[in-house]
């Protein structure tokens, strides 16, 4: 890794270096946290979470032969060389900043109350066409996630692509910070975090925090059809490049033709160029993920093959509108995580299918003061919707089942009521059908992934 000496790392986390012999040459591997992932001249940062204190297995480390350690405490017998700090977690991110400037390539920040993963998705196929491409993988998209994923960049690669996620102000200042993006993406500003952020106003002053330590020479990439970041002017010397489905964007989407679960065509629009391509993910919310992937394949001097291809390679998400067809049943697996936006946007999902569906919806954390009304909102949007059965599960989602109630009034969609997961894991049997197609959404916190096992088996 380049410049990641140890004397460099201690220099650049502000941590004070132990042991014998000269560091100012060798550089270490790989930087890691979990001890299991450690080899041969990595070095491991040992954290204290609420279950695991890293500083456990300082010694298993150096046995599977760390160069170094980072730590708050000092090792009782150490094996080998260690920079002791005041916090591991500010440590890791200091090294990642440090790595990141010595770094000659183009990084992708992506954010957005929405869609950010798949997005990702897309952005990451279309530039694989041209570029070695590193992308965040898993949920590693937070100020430990995204550190971790800026330190698996090597020589190689020639762009990364980062998942930028936030839940307060000020995170987001810090991830810019550290990965310094040369393209900022955002999809779009829905209601999640309200908790912490109060209002879309608020979400959208965190969000943007992200342009403040963007390339002075870079690129902004945005929704034009969110009414929110439609608002946004001039960032750094330069206009953002809107795209989305109406014509006044820079890039936007024509004759849209959906083909249910299967995906949809439609034709993009970028300049005086127009393509055909198809998107092999369903919904409505995939053509915007296939445009912003354009945008920046666009700003990456990419052709209009290169853009096509790549859109549609591309390869869905676990526990992102993931369709897992069985013998019996079709799944929608969309259990990551959930708000409003995403809530709907996967009941409109569910609701081009051509079979009897069933949409099983769980609570929507982090919501904070509005979770009951918002809620009530997704159970009548639901129930105003093209579905069979609705089935509500946990403490909040009592109100989503009494918003669906009051706006079925006499309608044979059925609706059901379970307090707890394991209720409704019990009562499946009875309430899938053969040939149905099955919508599981709810925030992660709700273990809904367990459902959609119960559903495979």
């Amino acid at each position: 890794m380049k410049n990641m000496t140890l004397i460099e790392i201690a220099v650049a986390c502000n941590g004070q270096l132990f042991g014998d012999g000269d560091y100012s040459v060798k550089e270490v591997l790989g930087v890691v946290v979990d001890s299991r992932k450690v080899e041969q001249d990595y070095l491991f940062i040992a954290t204290v979470g609420e279950r695991v204190d890293g500083h456990n297995f300082i010694d298993d480390v150096f046995n599977r032969g760390a160069m170094a350690v980072v730590c708050e405490k000092v090792p009782i017998h150490s094996k080998g060389p260690y920079i002791l700090v005041e916090n591991s977690f500010v440590a890791l991110g200091r090294i990642a900043k440090w790595y990141r400037m010595q770094l000659d390539i183009k990084v992708v920040g992506i954010t957005g109350s929405v869609g950010k993963t798949s997005t990702k998705e897309f952005i990451s196929s279309v530039l694989a066409r041209k570029y070695n491409v590193l992308k965040t993988e898993g949920n590693f998209n937070n100020e430990v996630g995204m550190p971790l994923t800026i330190l698996n960049i090597r020589s190689n690669h020639e762009v990364a692509v980062l998942e930028m996620g936030i839940s307060n102000f000020g995170e987001m200042h810090r991830l810019s910070e550290i990965a310094k993006p040369d393209i900022c993406v955002i999809t779009n500003i829905g209601q999640c975090h309200l908790e912490n952020l109060g209002s879309r106003h608020g979400i959208l002053k965190a969000k943007t925090e992200i342009f403040d330590f963007m390339n002075e020479e870079g690129n902004v990439c945005i929704n034009g059809d969110d009414d929110m970041l439609s608002t946004l002017k001039e960032i750094k010397g330069s206009n953002p490049i809107k795209f989305g489905m109406n014509a006044d964007n820079d890039i936007f989407a024509t004759n849209v033709e959906t083909h249910g679960l299967f995906g949809s065509t439609c034709d993009i629009h970028i300049k005086d160029i127009i393509f055909h391509t198809n998107i092999p993910l369903p919904g409505e919310h995939m053509v915007f993920n296939a445009l912003a992937a354009t945008s920046v394949g666009s700003l990456l001097n990419m052709t209009s093959e290169e853009i096509a291809a790549g859109i549609e390679t591309v390869q869905p998400v676990g526990g992102r509108s993931n369709i897992i067809r069985l013998e019996k049943w079709t799944i929608i697996d969309d259990c990551y995580n959930a708000n409003p936006v995403s809530m709907k946007a996967a009941l409109d999902l569910l609701g081009i299918a051509d079979t009897y569906k069933i949409a099983i919806l769980g609570d929507m954390f982090e919501l904070g003061t509005s979770e009951k009304a918002l809620h009530k909102e997704v159970g009548s949007y639901a129930a105003a919707g093209n579905i069979d059965v609705l089935v509500c599960v946990g403490n909040l989602s009592v109100h989503m089942y009494d918003g669906a109630a009051e706006t079925f009034k006499g309608k044979q969609t059925d609706l059901i009521y379970f307090k707890t997961r394991e209720e409704l894991t019990y009562a499946l049997p009875t309430l899938v059908k053969e040939n149905a197609t099955i919508l599981v959404k709810a925030s992660h916190g709700m273990g809904f992934e367990n459902i959609v096992k119960a559903l495979q088996k």
